[in-house]
């Protein structure tokens, strides 16, 4: 359930993103979710590997600016309330959610997978246990 999340600073051009991807697919790496955040000059693309150490390790090479953060991943029914029932357990348990992104899964074609940066990301991982749901195992 808890995973790490590769951070990657990106200036804000035209074609930034895909040598930013073309790095990582010249690896051999697969992207399993991504997120970006911008501003006017900047973003930040955040993106789940299932080779953490190695992505990082060639975009540093690069000369990108990369950091590592610990994330939970959850499994939700992908219907009306999927996400809504994840949130109310956190909620009742005072855990607040920094930020959150989205995939789904073409494995198990009624589930989808929420990605949540928590600053206390142990406790919210046994809270959510608890309640039956449970996450990403990826090995890195």
């Amino acid at each position: 359930m808890i995973i790490k999340q590769i951070s990657i600073f990106v200036e804000n051009r035209p074609g930034r993103l895909a040598e930013i991807t073309d790095i990582i697919a010249q690896n051999g790496i697969n992207i399993r979710a991504l997120s970006i955040a911008d501003t006017t000059h900047f973003g930040i693309l955040r993106i789940i590997t299932e080779h953490t150490n190695q992505v990082e390790e060639v975009l540093k090479k690069n000369d990108l600016t990369v950091s590592i953060t610990s994330v939970i991943s959850v499994c939700i029914n992908d219907k009306p309330g999927g996400l809504s029932s994840v949130l109310h357990v956190l909620a009742d348990n005072d855990i607040q959610i920094e930020y959150m992104y989205a995939f789904v899964s073409d494995s198990k074609k009624d589930d989808a997978y929420v990605v949540m940066r928590i600053e206390d990301d142990l406790r919210a991982q046994e809270i959510l246990k608890a309640h039956g749901f449970y996450g990403l195992e990826i090995d890195e």
